[in-house]
């Protein structure tokens, strides 16, 4: 084995060479992803009253295995059996009411093929992804995925590397479907995973972490402007809510919002009321939202991302402020409080 001399201008071609080949492979895999055979795969994972069973070896067994464990963390229970172990006492575990999916690039894996045979007997439905539907595999299951342009990088034809990214490909497809099929939630997912930091901050509710009580920023409509901009420096959270005489929320005030006014009124601001210049467009959310959905309003907010939102009572006024710090800093429960720019209109 030679080694070579690579520059950068090699290393960019064979990595668009790879890219390319990729791409190709994943455009020819749309017909399967919308064909017969993909529904009823679909709809026999969907009504599976037991588990999902996914065998594969060497490369295809490694796919295998991350396959069943999103389908496991999003709701739909599955485990990776080993085709060797199998054979060895693992098929104790598999149950008729369970499917089984069987992955070989070949289609002729000796280890994988011989399950085919013990499933049936069990009762077991079969499904096989197999880039070689003329394989004994793929004469062997009920339901078959033929991966058809599963066409390898040219220089290591022997080595899987489109094959394992369309396996892939499909498995995401079939665990985002189930999801949805299922009804699987953001509550659902923290359930299942109450130990990571993702957990924790799905688990997380805006009441957690929002600035409340003394730490909230409010004005009323006829205060001075200038009153205001020190309610927002002591609050130190870039923006202040604005209240009507009832006390419920009527708009915002931004930092943002006195660069604005400065330029237009060249410092002269003396005689400004916040009802004045204030933002009647508040973008609020209530307190018991998954604190991940209040981080996905303030980041696709229209025309622009915005950095708060201002939390409601039941009658309308302002019960806190959640910061986009708070949701991005928030790794397990109680209060962030945090300085910086913000503002929560739209």
């Amino acid at each position: 084995m030679k080694r070579a001399t690579l520059d950068r201008q090699t290393i960019g071609r064979i990595a668009g060479e790879v890219l390319a080949a990729e791409v190709r492979g994943l455009e020819g895999l749309a017909p399967l992803l919308a064909s017969e055979a993909f529904f009823r795969v679909v709809g026999l994972l969907h009504e599976c009253r037991g588990r999902i069973l996914i065998s594969g070896l060497g490369k295809s067994g490694l796919v295998g295995q991350r396959i069943a464990a999103s389908l496991r963390s999003t709701g739909s229970p599955s485990i990776f059996i080993h085709p060797v172990e199998a054979t060895h006492g693992d098929l104790g575990i598999v149950d008729p009411d369970d499917v089984a999916i069987l992955i070989s690039k070949s289609g002729g894996n000796r280890e994988v093929c011989a399950l085919t045979p013990i499933f049936r007997r069990l009762g077991v439905p079969l499904i096989g992804i197999t880039a070689v539907g003329d394989s004994e595999l793929g004469h062997s299951v009920d339901h078959l995925l033929h991966l058809e342009q599963a066409e390898e990088i040219s220089s290591l034809a022997d080595v899987p590397t489109v094959s394992t990214t369309l396996v892939q490909v499909i498995g995401d497809a079939l665990t985002v479907i189930l999801c949805r099929l299922k009804g699987f939630t953001a509550e659902d997912f923290a359930f299942l995973h109450p130990g990571g930091i993702l957990g924790r901050k799905v688990t997380l509710r805006v009441a957690d972490v929002m600035h409340r009580a003394e730490a909230l920023p409010v004005v009323r409509e006829e205060m001075l402007l200038a009153d205001a901009l020190l309610e927002i420096m002591e609050k130190r959270l870039g923006m202040t809510t604005v209240v009507d005489a009832g006390g419920r929320l009527s708009g915002v005030l931004t930092d943002g919002d006195f660069k604005r006014i400065l330029h237009e009124h060249g410092g002269n601001i003396e005689a400004l009321r916040v009802l004045d210049v204030m933002s009647r467009q508040a973008r609020v959310i209530a307190a018991d939202d998954l604190l991940v959905t209040a981080l996905k309003v303030m980041e696709t907010n229209q025309p622009g991302a915005i950095t708060s939102l201002v939390v409601v009572d039941e009658i309308g006024r302002p019960a806190g402020v959640v910061h986009i710090h708070d949701c991005l800093r928030a790794e397990g429960r109680g209060s962030s409080r945090s300085a910086g720019a913000g503002e929560a209109r739209a």
